[in-house]
């Protein structure tokens, strides 16, 4: 039976703050609780104005303490912006604060450009070697018995999971060869979903941690009660995608009528890639195209990922996938 989770990039309306966006977050942690949703996630991104889940570990500690049961976590935090030795600290310090919900996800890119990257201090490495080593580095921090000098205070022997994130078949790789959980990033990437699965199951090595592969996929749900009314709350996240990817990052757009008719063909065509991987729709819609990802994928889990400027409707989206869920 697929689990389904949420993943929250914390999106800052064009008429709000961060402030704004962390009081929505909770709010929509605590209904995803109560709706029986199995982990809220977050993930590092840096310098965007539209995005304000930057200090990643200290958001996911809000929401740990406004909640009660549901698991919290990253994903993700990009490593090669920091030390092993401090994820590991802060993730201890999590674990520690709220015991037996907590995840870390783990991904190579920075989540931002170069400019911002070196703003963080940390140096621009182009050796491939470097994030599984980073990767090792960091789950021996966590270990029973590491191996290196130095301990992580929390940290040494306390059992987060830990997932590696991709995009590409790099990722599955790692998380095959390292017998860790896969998080692929379908959602805005869904190129190379199916043959990173492939590779992720066939090449899997069991590990302590775990025994077979196990799949997660990132996936845009836009529901409503009308697909009228879908499709039009689903144009915020558009017009805020069409904006990143034409290097105009901004805060997320008010929905526009006929925005999609607007386009030209170079932007229809990219987002009819991204949306690959969606279902935007009333409900009975909603339904039949998740049950279609899910029978064509075998995903353990769906991440599912909505992004809608009023906060009512994007409740009332993740509302409706939770009362599909029993269906799927």
């Amino acid at each position: 039976m697929t689990s389904f989770s949420i993943l929250d990039l914390c999106p800052i309306t064009e008429n709000g703050t961060a402030a704004d966006s962390f009081r929505n977050t909770l709010d929509l942690a605590q209904h995803a609780e109560k709706w029986d949703y199995n982990r809220y996630w977050m993930a590092e991104h840096h310098g965007m104005p539209g995005i304000a889940s930057a200090a990643t570990s200290i958001l996911i500690s809000h929401v740990a303490a406004g909640t009660r049961h549901i698991r919290v976590g990253a994903g993700g935090i990009m490593l090669p912006n920091h030390s092993p030795l401090v994820i590991a600290e802060q993730f201890g310090t999590l674990e520690s604060l709220y015991p037996g919900r907590i995840d870390l996800g783990l991904g190579r890119a920075p989540g931002s450009d170069q400019a911002t990257a070196r703003a963080l201090r940390r140096s621009l490495s182009s050796d491939p070697n470097e994030f599984p080593q980073d990767v090792l580095e960091l789950m021996d921090f966590m270990s029973e018995t590491p191996r290196q000098q130095v301990t992580a205070v929390p940290g040494k022997g306390l059992h987060v999971p830990i997932w590696i994130l991709g995009s590409s078949l790099f990722g599955a790789q790692l998380a095959a060869a390292y017998g860790l959980p896969y998080a692929f990033a379908s959602h805005f990437a869904p190129q190379q979903m199916m043959q990173a699965i492939e590779v992720y199951r066939n090449t899997f090595q069991p590990s302590v941690r775990m025994k077979k592969p196990y799949v997660m996929l990132g996936f845009n749900v836009f529901a409503a009660d009308s697909d009228e009314q879908a499709h039009y709350l689903a144009t915020s996240w558009q017009q805020s995608f069409v904006n990143l990817r034409s290097g105009r990052p901004g805060k997320l757009p008010p929905p526009r009528q006929g925005y999609l008719e607007q386009l030209g063909p170079a932007a229809q065509d990219l987002l009819d890639h991204v949306l690959a991987c969606s279902a935007i729709g009333s409900p009975p819609v909603v339904q039949e195209q998740v049950r279609a990802f899910i029978a064509r994928t075998g995903a353990d889990e769906l991440m599912i990922t909505c992004n809608m400027y009023d906060h009512a409707a994007r409740l009332r989206s993740f509302e409706i996938m939770a009362q599909l869920k029993d269906a799927l």
